[in-house]
C-alpha cells in the first residue's frame, strides 16, 4: 500500500489530520467520526511515506482492547513495529528497561492486593471499614495520586474538588499516609505508582531520558479528553520538550473527572502549542441523522460551547427516537423488554441491542424482564446483580430469619425484610449514602431487594420471608442460564466507546440523570455528557424512557431528566390510571379501535391500532401530509421529524381528526405542537374527501 492509498480512504477532514504527520497535531473527534481510523491511517501514512520510522512511534490509549484494535488495524495497512500500549503497560515495560541502570536492582514488585494494604492502613488509621468502604476509600487514594495529591495535600484538595469521601477527610489522609508507608516497606508499587516513578526517571536521569527520546521521536494519545494530571506529567516526560505530539479526544465525552480525568489539556491544547495544527471531525458514520439530531440538541446546551462539535450524520435516515413515560419502573422494565423482543423477532440480532442505565443497581429489574421474556442478556463493566457480595449476604440472612421463623411482623413483609437488611447489613431505607461509589452501590444493590419484598407483599399481603427468599432464589436460577448472544446491560459508563443498531436509556428521571448528589455545575455538566455518550452510542434505533413512580400505585412525583426538557415528544403509556392521564381523560390503557386489545407500544398507541390490524389511512391525506412537512421543515431549517415523525402523520391519516381536541388525543401532539402546526393539519384534514 502506497502513501496516497492510506489518504485515499478517508474523507478531507480525516485527510487533513492523517497528512500533518509532524509537529503538534490536535484532532477534536465527534462521536462516530472515525477517530482510530483517522489515527491509524496518520500512522500508517507517516511510516510509508518515511516521515518516521515505526519503532520511533509511540501511541498510548486507556484500554488494552484500544492499544490491540490500534495495532490490528496498522497491520491491515501493512505497517508493523508500531508500539500502541495503554499508559500503564507502557511505563511498565519502560520501568522494567531502565530501574536496574538508573536505579539499581530489580524495580519494586507490582502489589498484588491492593485491598489487604488498604485494610491495614485503615486500621492503623483506626478503622475498620467494610468491602464497599475499602473500595471507596482506594477510589479516593487512586484519585488523589492520578491528580497528583500527597496525604498532607488531600484534605484540602478534596474539599476543593467537592470530594465526598467514606470517612472524613482528615482520617482519609491518614489512610492515605499509611498507605504509601506501607508500599515502601514492602517494596512493592500500585499501578499509579508505575507512572509516578517512569516519569521521575526520566526528569531525574539524563542519559535514561537521552536514550528514551533517541528511541521514541512522535507520540500520539487517544482520548486525550481522559487524561489525568499524573499520565499528563508522565506525558510530558516521554515528549520531552519536543513537539511531535498528536492528540485526539472530545471534549464532550469527559465522563470520568471522578477519577482525575480533565478536558483542561485537550482544551488547551492550542495555548500550550499555538501552532499547532487542529482538525475537527464532524461527520458522524455511525448514527441516523435521526440519533445524531438528538445528540446534537443535548450537547448544544453544554456550558462547553466554546468547543462544540456539531455532528453532521452521514447515514441515511432512521426512525426518530422515542420518548416514553410510563407509571412506574416495573412497567417501564417490562416495556423495555418487550421491545427487546419485538426487535429480535424482527431480525435484530441480541447482541446488536443495549439497555442502558445509570446506575448499577438499576439492572435488576432488567435482569428480571428480559428473563420474563425469554430474551438472553449479558451484564458489562458489572456483576449480575445476584452475583453481588451484598446481595448474596442479604439473602442468606433472609433465609436463616426465614427458618427461624422470624417473619411473624404485623406490619408487613416489607417491614420484616427491612428489619433484617437493617440488623445484619446497618441498611436503612431512609438513609441513603452521600455521593457516588461503592458505598451508594451496595445500599441501591439492598433497597433493590428491599422493593422487591414491597412489590411481592402488595401482590400476596399474606406472603412473609419464606416467601419472599423463594421468589429472590427462582429469579436468581432463571437468570444465570447461559446467555452468549445477548442483550447488553450496562452503565453508562461502562457503555464509552461500544456502540449497537439499537440502544433503550431507561430510569431517566431527576436525581438519577443527573445524579441527585451533582452538587456543582460542573458535575451537572458532567451528567449531561454521560447522557449524550449514552445517546451517540445508538446506530439506527434509540428509546429513551423513565417512569413517573418507583412501584406500582406510587405517587407520580417524578420529573424526567431536566437534560430531556423541550427535546421530547413524550408516548405516554399508562397500566393504570395516574394524575397526568387523568387530566387528559384517559382512565386506563388505550385499547385498539379496530379489535378493541390494549396497546402497550408507543407507537401502537400513537397509531390507535395493533401493529397486525388493517391501517385504514387516506393516503391522499398521508401524501398531502407529508408534503406540508416537508416544506415546514425546510422553512425552519429542521429535519423533518421534528414537525411531526412519520408514526405521527400515519396516526392523522388513519384517524383524520377535525377537532382541536381529536388532533391532541393522538400521543405525541402536545401543546407546543398544536399552536405551531394544528391549524395547518387540521386544514389538510378538512380538504380530505373522506371525513366520516
Amino acid at each position: 500500500m502506497t502513501p496516497d492509498d492510506v489518504l485515499a480512504a478517508l474523507d478531507p477532514e480525516q485527510r487533513e489530520a492523517a497528512s500533518a504527520v509532524s509537529g503538534p497535531v490536535c484532532i477534536l473527534a465527534g462521536a462516530g467520526t472515525g477517530k482510530t481510523r483517522t489515527i491509524t491511517h496518520r500512522a500508517a501514512f507517516a511510516v510509508l511515506s518515511g516521515a518516521v520510522q515505526p519503532s520511533a512511534l509511540l501511541a498510548v490509549t486507556f484500554t488494552a482492547r484500544a492499544a490491540g484494535e490500534i495495532r490490528t488495524r496498522l497491520r491491515l495497512l501493512g505497517v508493523g513495529g508500531v508500539q500502541a500500549r495503554t499508559f500503564h503497560a507502557a511505563a511498565l515495560r519502560q520501568l522494567q528497561y531502565f530501574w536496574p541502570r538508573a536505579i539499581g536492582g530489580a524495580p519494586p514488585r507490582l502489589v498484588d492486593n491492593k485491598f489487604g494494604l488498604v485494610a491495614n492502613a485503615a486500621a492503623r488509621a483506626q478503622l475498620r471499614p467494610g468491602t464497599t468502604e475499602l473500595r471507596d476509600l482506594l477510589s479516593e487514594l487512586e484519585w488523589a495520586a492520578s491528580s497528583l495529591y500527597g496525604p498532607d495535600d488531600y484534605v484540602v484538595a478534596a474539599q476543593k474538588a467537592g470530594r465526598q469521601p467514606p470517612f472524613d477527610a482528615a482520617v482519609v489522609a491518614q489512610v492515605y499516609a499509611a498507605y504509601a508507608d506501607l508500599k515502601h516497606a514492602q517494596g512493592v508499587a500500585d499501578f499509579d505508582d508505575l507512572l509516578l516513578l517512569t516519569a521521575a526517571v526520566l526528569e531525574e536521569q539524563g542519559d535514561v531520558a537521552r536514550e528514551f527520546r533517541e528511541r521514541y521521536r512522535s507520540f500520539v494519545v487517544d482520548e486525550y479528553q481522559d487524561v489525568t494530571p499524573l499520565q499528563q506529567r508522565l506525558l510530558d516526560a516521554w515528549v520531552g520538550g519536543r513537539d511531535d505530539l498528536c492528540v485526539v479526544g472530545d471534549a464532550h465525552q469527559t465522563i470520568y473527572s471522578f477519577t482525575g480525568a480533565t478536558p483542561s489539556y485537550l482544551l488547551g491544547f492550542r495555548q500550550r502549542y499555538p501552532e499547532a495544527v487542529e482538525v475537527r471531525l464532524v461527520r458522524d458514520y455511525r448514527s441516523t441523522p435521526q440519533v445524531v439530531g438528538l445528540a446534537n440538541d443535548v450537547i448544544a446546551r453544554s456550558s462547553m460551547k466554546a468547543v462544540r462539535l456539531e455532528l453532521v450524520a452521514q447515514r441515511q435516515a432512521g426512525p426518530a427516537p422515542s420518548f416514553l413515560e410510563v407509571d412506574d419502573e416495573p412497567a417501564e422494565a417490562r416495556l423495555v423488554a418487550a421491545r427487546c423482543a419485538q426487535l429480535i423477532a424482527g431480525g435484530t440480532a441480541p447482541s446488536e441491542i443495549a439497555i442502558l442505565y445509570r446506575v448499577n443497581a438499576q439492572s435488576a429489574g432488567y435482569e428480571a424482564a428480559l428473563t420474563n421474556v425469554g430474551v438472553p442478556y449479558v451484564i458489562r463493566g458489572g456483576e449480575r446483580f445476584f452475583d453481588r457480595q451484598e446481595v448474596r449476604e442479604a439473602i442468606l440472612l433472609l433465609r436463616g430469619a426465614a427458618r427461624a421463623g422470624d417473619d411473624d411482623v404485623p406490619a408487613g413483609l416489607a417491614d420484616a425484610a427491612a428489619d433484617v437488611l437493617r440488623a445484619g447489613l446497618k441498611w436503612s431505607p431512609d438513609a441513603p449514602p452521600a455521593g457516588a461509589g461503592a458505598t451508594r452501590d451496595r445500599w441501591e444493590s439492598l433497597a433493590a431487594l428491599h422493593r422487591l419484598a414491597v412489590d411481592l407483599g402488595k401482590e400476596q399481603p399474606t406472603a412473609g420471608l419464606r416467601e419472599l427468599v423463594a421468589e429472590l432464589e427462582e429469579r436468581s436460577a432463571a437468570q444465570h442460564a447461559p446467555t452468549v448472544d445477548g442483550v447488553t446491560l450496562a452503565s453508562l459508563h461502562a457503555a464509552k466507546g461500544l456502540e449497537w443498531d439499537a440502544v433503550f436509556l431507561v430510569g431517566l428521571v431527576d436525581g438519577t440523570v443527573p445524579l441527585v448528589h451533582a452538587d456543582t455545575p460542573d458535575q451537572v455538566e458532567e451528567e449531561r455528557r454521560l447522557l449524550y455518550v449514552g445517546i451517540t452510542r445508538a446506530r439506527v434505533h434509540l428509546q429513551l424512557s423513565w417512569a413517573l413512580s418507583r412501584s406500582p400505585g406510587g405517587r407520580a412525583s417524578r420529573r424526567p431528566s431536566r437534560f430531556l426538557d423541550g427535546l421530547h415528544d413524550v408516548s405516554r403509556t399508562s397500566s393504570a390510571a395516574s394524575p397526568r392521564a387523568t387530566k387528559k381523560g384517559r382512565s386506563g390503557p388505550i385499547a385498539c379501535r379496530i379489535c378493541g386489545a390494549a396497546l402497550l407500544a408507543a407507537v401502537d398507541r400513537k397509531l390507535g391500532r395493533c401493529p397486525t390490524c388493517p391501517s385504514d389511512r387516506d393516503e391522499v391525506l398521508f401524501e398531502a401530509l407529508r408534503e406540508w412537512r416537508a416544506a415546514r421543515a425546510k422553512e425552519l431549517g429542521q429535519p423533518a421529524y421534528c414537525v411531526f415523525t412519520d408514526a405521527t402523520l400515519v396516526a392523522i391519516a388513519e384517524q383524520k381528526p377535525d377537532t382541536v381536541a381529536g388532533l391532541v388525543a393522538i400521543p405525541g401532539i402536545g401543546q407546543a405542537k398544536l399552536d405551531k402546526f394544528g391549524d395547518d393539519v387540521l386544514g389538510l384534514v378538512s380538504a380530505s374527501p373522506d371525513i366520516s
